[in-house]
Parts: C-alpha cells; sequence; structure tokens
C-alpha cells in the first residue's frame, strides 16, 4: 500500500531555494568555514568588498555561477535555455541569502557552542536544500545544474559525482585563500569546508531517500518542457 503523500515539484523548488540560502546563511555565522561548493564565491566576495562594500556574497553568487554556467557549456559543447533559468534560481538564491544574513545577524553571540549548533544546522539545512531541488523539474544553481548535466551526460551516479565536485570546490577555495590572505592564514576554507566536502554527498542521499519514503513528486503546472 502506497501511504506517500502527494508533494509538488514547484513547492518542492521553493522550499529547496530558501532551505539553501538560510544553511548558507547559518554557516556564513557559525564561521567555521562555509560550503566547498559556495566558499570560492565567499572568497570572492570578501576579497572585493574591502574595495567595494556593494559587493554582497548575494551578488558574487551572481558572478560565479554565471562564468561556471558559461564553463559548463564549454565543456559539454552544448547550450540550453534552461542555463538561463539556471541563472534567474541563482538572482533568487542571492537575494535571500543576503536576506537572511541581515535577519540572522540579530541572533546573540553564544559563543562556540551556539557557533557549532549553528554550523550543524547550516550544513543540514544546505543538504536538504540541495535535495529538494534534485526532485524538481525547475533549474537548479550552476553548482547542482554542473552535477546534474554531467552526471546525465556521462550516466554516473548523482550522489558521488556530487562528492566529487564538492572536493574538487574545496580545492579551488583553499588555492584561493592562499593567493588572497596568504599561506597561513584561512578565510571562508577552515575546517567546516572540509567536514562538509565529505558529508554533502552523503546527507544529500539520505534526506533523497527520506522525501521519496514519504513523498511522490509530481508537477502540479505544465511547464515542465520549457525546462528541458
Amino acid at each position: 500500500m502506497n501511504n506517500r503523500r502527494t508533494l509538488y515539484t514547484e513547492i518542492a523548488y521553493a522550499v529547496g531555494i530558501v532551505a539553501l540560502a538560510f544553511g548558507t546563511a547559518l554557516s556564513e555565522r557559525a564561521d567555521f568555514g562555509m560550503s566547498m561548493v559556495v566558499a570560492p564565491a565567499y572568497l570572492i566576495h570578501l576579497k572585493i568588498s574591502e574595495s567595494l562594500s556593494w559587493f554582497s556574497f548575494g551578488v558574487a553568487e551572481y558572478v560565479t555561477q554565471a562564468v561556471l554556467l558559461v564553463a559548463t557549456a564549454i565543456v559539454l559543447k552544448r547550450f540550453k535555455a534552461v542555463y538561463l533559468l539556471s541563472f534567474l534560481t541563482t538572482v533568487i538564491y542571492g537575494i535571500l541569502l543576503d536576506a537572511f544574513i541581515k535577519l540572522i545577524s540579530y541572533i546573540p553571540d553564544y559563543g562556540f557552542a551556539g557557533r557549532v549548533l549553528l554550523f550543524i544546522f547550516g550544513m543540514l539545512f544546505c543538504s536538504l536544500g540541495v535535495s529538494m531541488l534534485f526532485h524538481t523539474y525547475f533549474a537548479p544553481e550552476a553548482y547542482e545544474l554542473l552535477v546534474k548535466e554531467v552526471s546525465g551526460k556521462y550516466k554516473t551516479n548523482i550522489n558521488k559525482t556530487k562528492t566529487i565536485y564538492d572536493c574538487t570546490s574545496c580545492l579551488v577555495a583553499i588555492a584561493m585563500s592562499f593567493v588572497f590572505y596568504g599561506l597561513w592564514h584561512f578565510e571562508g576554507v577552515k575546517a567546516g569546508t572540509v567536514i562538509c566536502a565529505l558529508l554533502n554527498g552523503f546527507l544529500i542521499g539520505r534526506f533523497s531517500k527520506l522525501f521519496e519514503s514519504l513523498f511522490e513528486f509530481r508537477d502540479g503546472l505544465k511547464l515542465k518542457k520549457y525546462f528541458e
């Protein structure tokens, strides 16, 4: 007997993007290192905002993911309209991210224990968000779109592909930290970044199994053809 409830993919998209932005904002406040996926954009934000105060984390995401979308088209030797829609998702995410960062800044400082809780919940919300986005036809952010496109083209396991991408992004962020701040001064890339690189793929897989056991994902609107 199927006891799963229907969850419309449009709702999954909304939940996913809000959860992802909220989780990233929590991680930023925890300051144990950003997720390896957003660490490069965060480092760009830190460096450029030293001269341009308006260059927020959200703006850095727009720029970084636009470059990544172009790289995706070049590597896969094709361009699809969904890449532009992915950038729209990035804009929505960036706006929410900046809003959540401002909101979370009002949370009192509870010391090391409070930061640990912020980091844990940040990682969980980010994994939950990505899992939800993987269950919708809407274009995900460039980070997730690249994983989805590569996995689909080369028929690889999407969770394993995600882990490989995460680890690669982590190494890129470490190199950027060295270039921007010197060999022994880490910004944006810390112990939490490594933990996320090792656990994100696993957590996304677990959330996916949980959601698929609870919900039957269905499209509520006839918009899927515009995202193919």
